[in-house]
């Protein structure tokens, strides 16, 4: 395990701002995010922010990742659904947590960096597809957790919410305006959705029509 000063700082910050389980903990520790981040913010790695990546999108807040994969309560028979691939960074970490994280990404350069990534780290429980995410994976469902990591508008796709599992939970940022963003845990019953407003946040949109490259070969 690597004894980075850097990283031991991050972990300590992140468990004194409410990350607190162990095993997130551990899952961030052990996934090296210099290898998700340009190597012009190397350096920054290992700091508590947001950085951009490709194509004007950004690997998101450690804090924030941390706070949105303790909120799934994962365990390690689950499968994952993630939306919004992006750097692969998230999915990663979903990885150590869960049995197989199936995750969606609209931007064709992305998923291939994220892909090449995962191969570099050995990782072999992530299973990746390129497409329009709010359309979910119809094919794989019902999936235990659902995790979007882009910001819906005021109420979360239908076909997401649809391929949830009766005791399955979902967390989502949802919002009508960025100014106005929450992390939002929905849980699913047989009697049907609840819904728990956890924390402000920001994120990108969550797109539903893929640009026009997806539909390249």
């Amino acid at each position: 395990m690597s004894y980075n000063p850097r990283k031991i700082r991050l972990l300590m910050a992140l468990r004194g701002a409410g990350v607190t389980d162990t095993k997130v903990l551990a899952a961030i520790e052990r996934i090296p995010r210099e290898l998700f981040v340009p190597e012009a913010f190397q350096d920054r790695a290992w700091e508590d922010a947001a950085l951009p990546i490709e194509l004007g999108q950004t690997i998101s807040q450690p804090l924030v990742v941390g706070l949105m994969t303790q909120a799934l309560e994962l365990h390690p028979r689950h499968l994952v659904l993630e939306i919004g691939t992006g750097s692969g960074y998230q999915a990663a970490v979903l990885s150590r947590l869960c049995r197989r994280v199936f995750t969606i990404e609209r931007l064709k350069p992305l998923l291939r960096e994220a892909e090449a990534r995962f191969q570099a780290l050995g990782i072999h429980t992530i299973t990746t597809r390129l497409g329009d995410g709010t359309r979910g994976w119809p094919e794989q469902a019902p999936f235990a957790r659902i995790l979007v990591t882009a910001a819906g508008g005021p109420e979360a796709p239908k076909d997401l919410t649809d391929q949830l599992a009766v005791g399955g939970v979902m967390v989502i940022p949802l919002g009508s305006d960025h100014r106005d963003q929450k992390v939002v845990r929905f849980r699913r019953s047989e009697a049907g959705l609840s819904r728990e407003d956890l924390w402000p946040v920001r994120f990108v949109p969550l797109l539903s029509d893929p640009p026009q490259q997806v539909h390249s070969a």
